[in-house]
């Protein structure tokens, strides 16, 4: 059953949803808040879209970057559209309903200036776990594409210099680093983000620059929730723009 939501914050955007498959996440707000995104930024790319709450958030963070996503689910891809055209953005943001193995039949190589993801977090060996729901099950496990064949797709259409960012769990950290510079893409930033203080991460936001020079960053840990279960203001300020 698709329902429309309020994008929490932005503008009076607008985003359709269908709650039984999957709702837009805390996740795909912190993504494009973290990425760098400089006033030279022409095209930009997201990676496994959904139904598109991160290029609507980037329409708010950049005045003038054309912004594409790609998004494998028929279905999802059509709520994404739905929600485009009811916030007036089909000038900003183009959406692809196709694999993004198959993104050469779009756009040349060394591309974009930025590619961003948030996408499957659990391996096909931890299908045992998986939803029922196949919405679900594609957007959670590395059924349509993995973690590695992610990054060379994003190392292939990447400008140099250009900026890869994306958010994952943390316990794969260490294979994500791995990957990215196996591609090319040497990490420049990460932040790792906690449920809650004295807890242990569960999530992390990377980014990395092709061709980039060894020098990374590791910012301040991001807390989300105090002890009754509510918002921290630091979260309330990204979230909710408060």
């Amino acid at each position: 059953m698709k329902v429309v939501n309020d994008l929490l914050g932005y503008d009076n955007l607008k985003i359709v949803q269908n709650p039984d498959w999957f709702s837009f996440s805390l996740d795909s707000v912190l993504l494009p808040n973290f990425v760098t995104l400089n006033k030279d930024v022409k095209n930009i790319l997201d990676l496994g879209t959904g139904n598109a709450p991160i290029p609507m958030i980037l329409t708010t963070l950049t005045e003038t970057a054309q912004i594409y996503g790609i998004e494998i689910q028929k279905d999802v891809f059509e709520m994404a559209e739905e929600s485009i055209k009811m916030n007036n953005l089909d000038s900003r943001i183009k959406l692809i309903n196709d694999d993004m193995k198959k993104l050469d039949q779009y756009f040349e190589a060394n591309f974009f200036d930025v590619i961003v993801s948030n996408p499957p977090y659990f391996k096909l060996e931890e299908l045992s776990k998986k939803n029922e729901d196949e919405h679900k099950t594609i957007a959670r496990h590395e059924e349509k594409i993995t973690l590695s064949e992610l990054i060379k797709i994003a190392k292939k259409y990447l400008k140099n210099n250009g900026v890869f960012a994306m958010v994952h769990r943390s316990d794969r950290l260490i294979e994500i680093i791995e990957e990215m510079r196996l591609n090319n893409i040497e990490p420049k930033k990460i932040q790792l983000i906690y449920p809650k203080k004295n807890s242990n991460s569960n999530m992390v936001l990377i980014e990395g620059k092709k061709n980039g020079n060894p020098g990374l960053i590791i910012k301040e840990p991001l807390f989300i929730h105090d002890e009754t279960g509510e918002y921290l203001e630091e979260i309330n300020k990204i979230f909710f723009r408060r």
